[in-house]
């Protein structure tokens, strides 16, 4: 593993510490007008994804996007480096997780952090949809997450040549249990409010979901996530997904991420020596920036260090 070798970010004087970059990103960053066409698949078990995609130019690489918690394919952080990797020639596709699309899906389940299976969907659709094309992916905090799930899963034996992995929340109790603290209470009451009024909205076809009654990220995750995913509880769905614990096992090559002011997924707990001792991993670690949000001068530093280290793959 070494350092990526790109231009150092330089921080935006008024981002005075990591909230500021993860806020100010996503109040004051405009998303572009890409105008993707929006393409509805299919999933094996009688569900669908809902997919942008942003056509580059003919027989050039397929990028891959997924976004993060309670996020969609229209986020900033998305649009933009949708933006610059067309503007490459890549074609970029941009992931909806299960009820984060313009429809809420069908089947009881949702979408979580160690999601592997409707990844495998995408990628058997690009691969028939656009063949022999070299095809990357990046993902943003829980969309990360899933990413490197899916490579610890799969070993060498998939189509993606390399990815990268912004603000991955490598510990997932440690920063579930974060979000407790603090100014990070206000990021809960975000999520927690969209993933309430999804659940309420679902119990209305399948009544015998749970009912939330709980305050916290961890809760929603204990009483909900975990027992519609397969797990019994926040617990046993934090040991099984945090790539914390594996990325020793990671054999694609990858780009990490990460600020060192992240307040949402602090550095200290981002498994260095694993990742240091892991040949495969590149990284950039950044001394200021936020969670996703990294507000550089000049601006686009993260969606050219994304771009550069794709093309250092072709």
């Amino acid at each position: 593993m070494q350092a990526i070798k790109t231009v150092p970010f330089s921080s935006a004087p008024w981002c005075f510490n990591g909230h500021a970059h993860t806020v100010f990103c996503s109040l004051f960053f405009d998303a572009p007008r890409l105008n993707p066409k929006r393409v509805t698949i299919e999933t094996p078990d009688g569900d669908f994804l809902e997919l942008d995609i942003n056509e580059g130019k003919e027989n050039l690489p397929i990028a891959i996007l997924l976004h993060g918690l309670e996020g969609n394919s229209r986020r900033y952080y998305i649009t933009q480096l949708a933006e610059t990797l067309v503007n490459s020639g890549y074609t970029a596709i941009a992931v909806n997780f299960r009820s984060c699309g313009d429809q809420m899906n069908q089947k009881r389940r949702f979408y979580h952090s160690g999601e592997t299976k409707d990844i495998e969907t995408v990628l058997h659709w690009v691969s028939k949809t656009f063949p022999g094309q070299p095809t990357f992916a990046a993902g943003f905090s829980l969309g990360a997450s899933a990413l490197l799930n899916y490579l610890k899963e799969n070993g060498t034996h998939h189509p993606i040549r390399g990815i990268a992995a912004v603000s991955t929340p490598f510990d997932l109790k440690k920063g579930s249990l974060n979000l407790n603290n603090g100014f990070n209470r206000i990021y809960t009451r975000y999520f927690l409010k969209t993933l309430v009024e999804k659940l309420n909205r679902k119990r209305e076809t399948y009544p015998d979901l749970p009912v939330f009654s709980g305050n916290t990220l961890y809760d929603f995750d204990d009483q909900v996530t975990g027992p519609i995913h397969g797990f019994t509880g926040a617990d046993h769905y934090y040991e099984s997904c945090s790539s914390a614990f594996f990325m020793d096992r990671i054999k694609t090559d990858t780009l990490v991420i990460h600020s060192k002011q992240d307040p949402l997924c602090p550095f200290r707990w981002t498994p260095v020596k694993d990742i240091a001792a892991n040949l495969a991993i590149e990284t950039a670690y950044t001394d200021r920036g936020g969670h996703v949000g990294f507000w550089s001068l000049p601006p686009g530093w993260i969606n050219q260090t994304i771009l550069h280290y794709f093309n250092s793959l072709l």
